[in-house]
């Protein structure tokens, strides 16, 4: 955003400062200044000239001597220029002046080209008069200066012999380049900027002067009518109609205006639009009334495949995203990005209908990419801008219109809208904003610092209202920033933070996904990273059912490929690719980890658009390991999650683990993961035939449900322990954890451990049958136990352990 400062003068008169202390003072407000231009740079010693004599060299054909008046009197120059003829006004820069640059119109030099007086060819030249280039500008902005020739001013220009050339020309200003964020809106717009100079130096501001406009010939609706089929697409059209147009140019001072923001007067009709929307930063558009079929006007969506010709006479192809503004017949343009060739303003144009509108940002800025048109309109409209701007935009145009002669304007509008936003209204809270920024403003302060802001008051709510342009004003911490800028972020004094004397850390549910970490890290696993897209293919690998409920992933709406065009439900894949690659590149022993998401869709009413999304707490490796040593690492994760209760695993059939070495790992009656050996199917599916794959899943929700950070005592203990071996003779099929359960629920109060410490198979022990050894250990809280105390206990146990058809061994 470029904005010269003397038309942010023009809203803040009273401004006065250096162009150093205008940046300083703004980007510490907020509006961050990226730096500035002056216009005049290495202008000196440059007055209007006119040209009273021309006569030819005397010694060079394609130069002439020139005695031009200068107002103190005539000064000789000699220039080879072939534009200029006697009584012309033009820029000379006198002897001992500088100009910006050279007439080529090249890179400038940084300290300017200094003249000084001298002999061309034997003759006297004392200065020398100037094209637009050399006065640092261009024929981008100055459309009446020759492409190779002395700048020419208009005879009605107003100038005079000894006029210092730079001020006519409107070059003593400095452009200040910004760079605004998105959600400041109303700062792209040179009101914006006043504004927030207004507020930042508190200074008055003052609006620019708009009279009512519309004569006595009708209505606007006499002469058009609105509809609006898209109202998502478009919130507000506003139209009105000015009769007996006269083309023309612009007054100076508004070529000096928008010259000074880079862009180029054309007519006065084009140059009323960009400068009100450069000005208020609302674009418009014109039509030519006559080329509007049906005298109306329909806001609808394109349709696909519609071809349309913009106003730089390109071919424009359209889908239904693509919203349009149309006569009774056709297209006459394309909502907030160009016209079309069909309605354009021509210098034969009789009645004008002028649109003011609100569109959908977002979608503008979609459909300029689509069809390959940025445009300044489109660059501010996909901002998203406020419907109430239109209104102000329309009616400051209106007045201009009137104002320099242009037309005539009928009297009333067409307004067509959705429901209009309501101001906005925060709360105010003078303590909270005081605590929260670590400063002592009063309350008054912080009002007199909306009031600049033009953020009204109501005091009875105690609510401040805010107007309807500042469309980032939402919250208290909104407000905050507000009182924060303009008390100046310089002065808020540096302050220790408040704290609720609580002690820093990571959440609950951070905390157990780290242990995970640390406990798989300690293990010698490494932490890797898989893609949550996924091939249908994988479900192949996995050897799932045609009917398996895991193959109901969601699909990705605009996928990379067939590869990674559904969201995983099994965490495997991922893993499983990783250890093959390792596998395939000859590293032997392999152990990785990740803590993977999944995304179950919902079945469940009301159905949402958002999957259950679950972590998994993923194991897997190869090599010098085996499934008790996963086992091992899996217990520990939990017991170090705060989990004491026993772990169970009971017999699963998953299709990808092998049918004999799998397991649901259980917790608390609740199947909390699953573990187990590849089956070898799946193992060579991922090329790892040869080689045994070991995996473990847990499932993280489950996990931080039932985890416990907070540390248990237990005393220590007062009484002896007295442990008791048992050696049995237990059928094949007797898992361990049978006969476990059955040490736990008859053991009582005073069983304290146990552990399995033998396990035997062979010719000793008869065919069918293996043999177990288990230490337990007993002990009492409140007493010795005596041999009576721990025999009527193992009675207990071993009358259990007989159901099960276990045998003392001898």
């Amino acid at each position: 955003m470029n904005t010269p400062l003397s038309w942010i003068k023009d809203f803040v008169p009273e401004l006065d400062c250096t162009d150093q202390e205008f940046v300083d003072a703004m980007t510490m407000s907020g509006t961050k200044c990226e730096g500035y231009e002056r216009l005049d740079k290495n202008l000196e010693k440059i007055v209007v000239g006119r040209i009273e004599k021309i006569e030819k060299h005397p010694d060079a054909d394609k130069l002439i001597v020139c005695q031009v008046d200068i107002g103190t009197g005539a000064v000789q120059i000699v220039t080879g220029a072939p534009n200029v003829s006697e009584g012309d006004l033009v820029p000379v820069v006198l002897d001992g002046g500088k100009v910006a640059g050279g007439h080529d119109g090249g890179p400038l030099p940084e300290d300017g080209i200094e003249i000084k007086a001298g002999k061309l060819r034997g003759v006297e030249s004392e200065g020398m008069m100037c094209s637009i280039e050399e006065l640092g500008s261009s024929r981008d902005v100055f459309s009446d200066a020759p492409e190779d020739g002395i700048y020419i001013f208009k005879a009605d220009s107003g100038v005079k012999p000894g006029d210092d050339a730079a001020e006519a020309l409107g070059l003593h200003d400095t452009v200040f380049d910004y760079e605004i964020t998105s959600n400041r809106v109303d700062c792209y717009s040179v009101m914006g900027i006043a504004r927030e100079a207004a507020a930042t130096f508190d200074l008055p501001f003052k609006y620019p002067e708009v009279k009512d406009t519309g004569n006595n010939s009708g209505q606007a609706s006499d002469h058009i009518s609105v509809s609006i089929e898209d109202m998502d697409l478009c919130t507000r059209y506003i139209a009105r109609v000015v009769k007996n147009i006269k083309i023309g140019e612009s007054p100076d001072w508004m070529k000096k205006r928008l010259r000074a923001s880079g862009i180029r007067p054309i007519s006065n009709i084009v140059d009323i639009t960009n400068f009100v929307m450069l000005e208020y930063g609302q674009p418009m558009h014109a039509f030519d009334l006559s080329a509007i079929a049906g005298n109306k006007i329909v806001v609808k969506r394109a349709k696909d495949g519609d071809v349309f010709t913009t106003l730089d006479g390109e071919e424009r192809k359209l889908d239904s995203d693509v919203l349009t503004i149309c006569d009774g017949e056709k297209a006459v343009a394309l909502a907030g990005i160009m016209g079309g060739e069909n309605s354009m303003i021509t210098d034969s144009v009789h009645d004008v209908l002028f649109e003011a509108a609100t569109f959908n940002g977002p979608n503008i800025r979609k459909s300029s990419r689509r069809i390959g048109l940025r445009t300044d309109s489109s660059g501010i409209f996909e901002k998203g801008l406020d419907p109430n701007n239109a209104y102000d935009a329309m009616e400051r145009a209106c007045s201009l219109i009137e104002e320099l002669g242009c037309g005539e304007v009928v009297g009333g509008r067409v307004d067509v809208h959705a429901k209009l936003p309501e101001k906005k209204h925060i709360a105010f809270e003078p303590e909270r904003i005081n605590e929260y920024l670590g400063t002592d403003i009063s309350r008054d302060t912080m009002l007199s610092y909306f009031k600049r802001l033009e953020v009204e008051y109501d005091e009875t709510k105690n609510e401040l209202i805010v107007p309807s342009f500042r469309q980032d004003l939402l919250s208290f911490a909104d407000s905050s920033e507000e009182v924060a800028r303009l008390f100046g972020y310089d002065r808020i004094p540096t302050t220790l933070p408040k704290d609720s004397g609580q002690i820093g850390g990571l959440p609950f549910k951070l905390r157990v996904e780290k242990l995970a970490r640390d406990t798989a890290c300690a293990f010698g696993f490494s932490q890797g990273y898989c893609y949550s897209f996924e091939s249908p293919e994988v479900f192949d690998k996995l050897r799932l059912k045609a009917d398996a409920p895991e193959r109901g992933a969601i699909q990705i709406s605009n996928p990379l490929g067939v590869d990674f065009s559904i969201m995983r439900t099994l965490p495997l894949n991922g893993i499983l690719g990783s250890l093959s690659v390792n596998f395939n590149r000859r590293n032997e022993n392999v152990r990785l980890f990740e803590l993977a998401n999944v995304y179950i869709p919902k079945t469940e009413l009301p159905i949402t658009d958002y999957p259950d999304e679950r972590m998994q707490f993923v194991l897997g490796a190869y090599g010098d390991i085996d499934f008790f040593e996963l086992k091992g690492v899996v217990e520990e994760f939990i017991y170090k999650a705060g989990m004491k209760e026993r772990v169970k695993y009971e017999a699963s059939e998953r299709p990808y683990l092998h049918p004999g070495r799998q397991a649901d790992i259980v917790y608390d009656k609740a199947v909390i993961g699953y573990m187990g050996q590849i089956h070898p199917l799946t193992a060579k599916a991922y090329d790892m035939a040869k080689t045994d794959v070991y995996i473990a899943v847990l499932d993280m929700p489950e996990i931080v449900k039932r985890a416990s950070f907070e540390p248990r005592y237990a005393g220590l203990a007062k009484y002896p322990a007295v442990s008791r071996d048992i050696s049995m003779v237990v059928p094949k099929a007797v898992r361990a954890q049978d006969i476990d359960d059955i040490i736990v629920q008859r053991g009582g109060k005073i069983l304290e451990s146990f552990k399995l410490f033998d396990i035997y198979e062979g010719q000793q022990i008869g065919e069918g049958f293996k043999s177990m050894a288990y230490t337990v250990v007993f002990r009492a809280k409140d007493k010795t136990l005596s041999d009576d105390d721990v025999n009527a206990v193992m009675k207990k146990i071993l009358n259990g352990l007989e159901g099960l058809g276990i045998e003392l061994r001898s």
